[in-house]
């Protein structure tokens, strides 16, 4: 089938090269208790957190691999907890370049400095950058050594999704190959098909939002320099190569650099290799000795579904919910949701959750998109003023924010990406008044260093009670579930992150390592309370 995998798609890896199966010819459609579409990095980090909880899942990828392009650059810190927890975080951490630090100019005056992880006692930076080619890699790998283990997790590549059909209890699935189509069920589909997601478009479902009336060039280039690894964010730059402009540092010396190009351009013009080299010779020097690696041209837009979930079909990632690339916003988001969908699906697959529950997937993460696409949403007005008086109010926010720090917190060059605290979630338990409100319910566990090692490494992949000077039993067992006590002696971090003003703290703690409820003393029915509540068998 010629015309299966467009020619103009070039693999930067291929990492599942097309096999065929024996579902191909099957008598029948052969029935998967999960099937997922999309292999960018939500479908790979969704199918090992899956699979390594013993779930059976297929993956569908109408490509073999990762393709060409930086795109998805900074990773935040709790998308590295998540891939540590998934097998996946230490080639990332080792072959991306990591980063607190940056800085925010206009014209050619340096406005300030800040620093997205000025506290001590954390396993990961704030940020690493790591084109996403390189990110999908390593989850590929750590998917090959799960199925070593006996992780239950196939990669069909060349499998193009070209019809789905929800049918009752399951969904019906037909799939085109090289060697002819065919057809399977799943009892579960996940859509993490992308922004362009042939899965809502074949169900008919919409996609709503705003589309930013502004154009940004992404130009990679690889040079030497002796530029820090910093963010460098500049408005109305003084070289003239675009009213805003970025400039990050990636592995093996290649160097992102966006222009905001405006609204009504030619892009193919502004494509033309001559046409780039200008802008980036007149930001970093004419004498400058680079090479284009890798350049494409985006707009800013924030969308997202009414729901994501559908009966028997869930979307995640960017096939639920898009927002503008400043912040690092989209992946570092759904990765969250492959973490919030995991666990659930498992422990409903496995009959010991109602099937209701995946409606808290759905209502937790339409939060998560809402904050992040407000938060996108600001942070593109900032940047891209559409009036005169907008942009001369952006203006004077900038030259105050230069001298007095209280403006500093208006200026938007996109705000950071931060994990989702899943604040009047259904899921959530008792609090306690008298404990930091950061660690209060929905909220994710911040890292500590303990006497054995980091916390979050220690919290294993279901639910954990996690006390800290108090006295509890070594588990709990419950609602099907065995609940393992972590006990830990306070420490100054574990004092300042979870203890706050109490004695002594109890937590019951979600798979996903967000807090379900917490008290200052261990009370038996009130644990198993909240932890029937956390599985929905309580709303």
């Amino acid at each position: 089938m010629k015309d299966l995998v467009p020619e103009r798609y070039a693999l930067a890896f291929r990492l599942y090269p097309y096999a065929p199966s024996p579902d191909q010819t099957a008598a029948t459609p052969v029935r998967h208790p999960v099937v997922i579409v999309g292999g960018g990095p939500i479908g790979l980090a969704t199918a090992l957190d899956l699979g390594r909880r013993g779930v059976p899942v297929v993956l569908l990828d109408d490509h073999e691999g990762a393709g060409l392009g930086s795109r998805a650059l900074c990773f935040a810190k709790r998308t590295l907890e998540i891939c540590d927890r998934l097998g996946a975080a230490r080639p990332m951490l080792d072959k991306g370049v990591q980063w607190n630090l940056g800085k925010v100019f206009h014209d050619d005056r340096l406005l300030y400095e800040f620093n997205l992880l000025p506290e001590g006692g954390h396993a990961f930076p704030a940020f690493i950058n790591l084109q996403q080619p390189w990110f999908e890699k390593f989850l590929h790998d750590a998917i090959v050594a799960a199925q070593s283990e006996g992780a239950p997790i196939e990669l069909r590549g060349r499998n193009r999704v070209d019809a789905v059909r929800p049918s009752g209890d399951h969904v019906v699935i037909d799939i085109a190959t090289p060697d002819g189509p065919y057809q399977i069920t799943a009892d579960w589909l996940i859509a993490c098909d992308g922004a362009r997601s042939p899965v809502r478009g074949m169900l008919g479902l919409g996609f709503d939002g705003r589309v930013f009336e502004d154009n940004f060039l992404i130009a990679d280039v690889k040079m030497k320099a002796d530029f820090p690894t910093e963010r460098w964010f500049w408005f109305e730059p003084h070289f003239k190569s675009g009213d805003s402009a970025l400039l990050h540092k990636q592995p093996d010396d290649i160097w992102r650099i966006d222009f905001q190009l405006g609204w009504n351009i030619d892009r193919a013009k502004e494509l033309e290799p001559a046409n780039i080299r200008a802008r980036v010779d007149a930001m970093l020097g004419p004498d400058v000795d680079y090479e284009l690696d890798w350049c494409s041209i985006y707009t800013f837009q924030c969308r997202r579904m009414e729901r994501f979930r559908h009966g028997r079909v869930l979307f995640a990632g960017d096939a639920a919910h898009q927002v503008s690339p400043f912040g690092a916003r989209g992946a570092n988001s759904g990765i969250q949701d492959a973490d919030n969908l995991g666990w659930k699906l498992a422990l409903v697959l496995q009959g010991i959750a109602p099937e209701s529950l995946l409606d808290s997937y759905d209502a937790e993460r339409v939060h998560g998109a809402d904050e992040n696409i407000l938060n996108s949403t600001r942070a593109t007005d900032f940047i891209t003023p559409k009036t005169p008086v907008s942009k001369l109010f952006r203006n004077a926010v900038l030259t105050l924010a230069e001298h007095l720090p209280f403006a500093r917190s208006v200026v938007n060059s996109g705000r950071l990406s931060l994990p989702c605290t899943y604040d009047g979630s259904a899921l959530n338990g008792p609090d306690h008044p008298l404990m930091p409100a950061r660690s209060r319910p929905g909220s994710p566990c911040a890292d500590a260093p303990t006497t054995d090692g980091w916390l979050l490494n220690r919290l294993g992949t279901g639910f954990t009670l996690l006390t800290i000077g108090a006295t509890a039993p070594t588990e709990i067992v419950a609602h099907g579930m065995t609940v393992p006590q972590l006990a830990l002696p306070e420490t100054p971090e574990l004092r300042a992150r979870y203890l706050g003003e109490a004695a002594t703290a109890v937590y019951l703690i979600r798979p996903d390592q967000h807090v379900v409820a917490r008290w200052e003393r261990f009370d038996e029915s009130a644990v198993i309370a909240a932890l029937g509540r956390a599985i929905g068998k309580d709303h």
